[in-house]
C-alpha cells in the first residue's frame, strides 16, 4: 500500500514512500507535534506584536487625552479672563491665564518661561510678571465710563510717562487791518497761547478676599476684582470730575473760579443765573422758567454749542422736566429713537449725582462741549499687589492707577446759578 498519493500537506519531514504504516505515522505525529510547537511560537510572538502595539494605541490615547485636559482647562480659563476666542491678540489668552492663577494661587507652575513676582505692574519684564491683562483693564474702563457721566463725555488721553500733562491753547488774537496795493505793512500782534497743565493723582482700592475663597476654582476671581475695583474709582473719579479741588486728584468742573458770564475771562467759567435763589424763576404771563435755560444755552458761543450736551443731577433733572416755554411745550423731549438720550432745547441731556443738587447759589448745571472743555488724563496700566500677609487670612490686593482731570478750554463751558442775578 502506497501513500505517494496522500501526502499530509504542511508537514515537513514525512517521506510518503515509507512502507511501514507504523514508521509512517510515527513520522506524522513527531511532523505535527513540530508543526504545532512551531506554529504556537509563531502565534505568541503575534500575541506579542499586537500586544505591543495595543499598549502603544493606549499611551497614544492617554497622551493626547492629557492634551485634550489642557486645552479644556485652556478654554476654560479664556471664559474668566477673555483672549484668544475674542478676536483679540491670541497672546492675551496666556496673560488672562497667568494672571487669573496668580490672584488663586500667587505662583504659576504651568508657564515655565514665566517668574510669577509678589506683584504685577505695567512694566513688561518676564523676571517681574506680565503687564496687568489688557482685557482685565478695559472691563475696569467700561465700567468707569458708565459711571462716571463726565469721563464719557470728556477728552480722555492716555499718558505711558510722567505725573504731569501739558496742553497749549490757542486764544487767538493775530492782528490784520486792511491795506493799499502799494502802501507798507506793519507788524501784526502774534496769537496769545495759554498753557494747561493737569496733574496726576493716585487713586487706589485694596478689596480683601480669603485665601480659602480663592481657592475655590468656582470663583471668578478677574470678575470679582474687576467689579470691586471698578466701584471703587468709579465712586472717587466721578465725584473728583465734578467736584475735586485738583490736590492729588483731579480739578472738578465745579472747583473753579465761577463769574457772570458777561465779566467771563480766560481762567474762570461763566454763568448765568437762574432767577431765584435755590429755584428756577417764577413764572408770569412774560416770564417763563424756562427762560434761564435758553440764556445759558446762547451763553456758549456758536462753535462749541454744535457738539454741546447739558449736565445735571437726577434731581435736577426732574425739575428741569418739569419746565415749559412761554407758548406752554415743555422744553425737554423724549428720546426719538432706542439708544437715544432725552434733549433739552434739541441738546443731549445726560444725568451726574455728582452734580450738586439746586440749592441756595448752587451751580447745578453745565451746558457744554464737553469734549474740548474738560480733559482726563489716564496714567498707562493699573498696578496690583497681592498681599498675603498684611491681613491673615485675607489676601488684600492692592491696586492704584494715576489719574488727572481738569477744563482745558474754558470758553467751551458754562454753569448755572441758581440765585437771583
Amino acid at each position: 500500500m502506497s501513500y505517494a498519493k496522500h501526502p499530509v500537506r504542511g508537514l515537513v519531514g514525512v517521506r510518503a514512500d515509507a512502507t511501514d504504516p507504523k514508521a509512517l505515522i510515527a513520522q506524522i505525529n513527531t511532523a505535527f507535534e513540530e508543526f504545532k510547537t512551531s506554529h504556537n511560537a509563531a502565534l505568541a510572538k503575534a500575541d506579542v506584536v499586537q500586544s505591543e502595539k495595543v499598549d502603544k494605541i493606549n499611551a497614544e490615547i492617554g497622551t493626547l487625552s492629557k492634551e485634550l485636559d489642557k486645552v479644556n482647562a485652556g478654554i476654560a480659563a479664556l471664559k474668566v479672563g477673555g483672549g484668544a476666542g475674542d478676536g483679540k491678540d491670541p497672546a492675551i489668552g496666556e496673560h488672562a491665564l497667568a494672571f487669573n492663577r496668580f490672584f488663586r494661587n500667587g505662583a504659576e507652575a504651568g508657564l515655565k518661561d514665566l517668574e510669577i513676582k509678589a506683584k504685577l505692574s505695567t512694566n513688561s519684564d518676564p523676571d517681574g510678571g506680565y503687564l496687568v491683562p489688557e482685557e482685565m483693564e478695559q472691563s475696569i474702563d467700561r465700567v468707569l465710563g458708565t459711571v462716571s457721566t463726565i469721563r464719557s463725555l470728556a477728552s480722555v488721553m492716555t499718558i505711558s510717562a510722567g505725573d504731569t500733562y501739558k496742553l497749549l491753547v490757542n486764544q487767538g488774537g493775530a492782528g490784520s487791518g486792511w491795506v493799499g496795493e502799494s502802501e507798507s505793512r506793519a507788524e501784526t500782534a502774534s496769537p496769545t497761547l495759554k498753557e494747561i497743565a493737569i496733574n496726576l493723582g493716585e487713586l487706589y482700592a485694596n478689596p480683601a478676599a480669603t485665601q480659602k475663597m480663592l481657592d475655590d476654582g468656582r470663583n471668578d476671581i478677574a470678575a470679582w476684582l474687576a467689579d470691586e475695583v471698578s466701584t471703587v474709582f468709579a465712586e472717587q473719579e466721578g465725584a473728583a470730575f465734578a467736584t475735586g479741588d485738583g490736590v492729588n486728584k483731579p480739578r472738578g468742573i465745579l472747583s473753579y473760579t465761577n463769574v457772570a458770564n458777561a465779566s467771563y475771562a480766560w481762567g474762570s467759567v461763566g454763568y448765568i443765573a437762574s432767577g431765584a435763589s435755590g429755584a428756577f424763576a417764577t413764572a408770569t404771563t412774560a416770564l417763563s422758567p424756562a427762560d434761564a435755560l435758553i440764556d445759558l444755552y446762547y451763553a456758549l458761543k456758536a462753535g462749541h454749542r454744535n457738539n454741546a450736551s447739558w449736565l445735571m443731577s437726577d434731581a435736577t433733572m426732574g425739575a428741569v422736566r418739569k419746565l415749559k416755554d412761554v407758548d406752554g411745550k415743555f422744553v425737554w423731549a423724549a428720546p426719538t429713537a432706542i439708544g437715544e438720550v432725552a434733549t433739552v432745547l434739541m441738546k443731549p441731556v445726560y444725568t451726574d449725582d455728582n452734580m450738586s443738587a439746586i440749592a441756595a447759589n448752587s451751580y447745578s448745571i453745565a451746558f457744554a462741549d464737553f469734549k474740548r472743555a474738560y480733559q482726563v488724563v489716564d496714567k498707562f496700566g493699573i498696578r496690583v499687589l497681592r498681599d498675603p500677609f498684611t491681613s491673615k487670612p485675607n489676601v488684600l490686593f492692592y491696586t492704584t492707577k494715576r489719574v488727572g482731570g481738569g477744563i482745558r478750554n474754558f470758553e467751551a463751558i458754562k454753569l448755572m446759578k441758581f440765585a437771583a442775578s
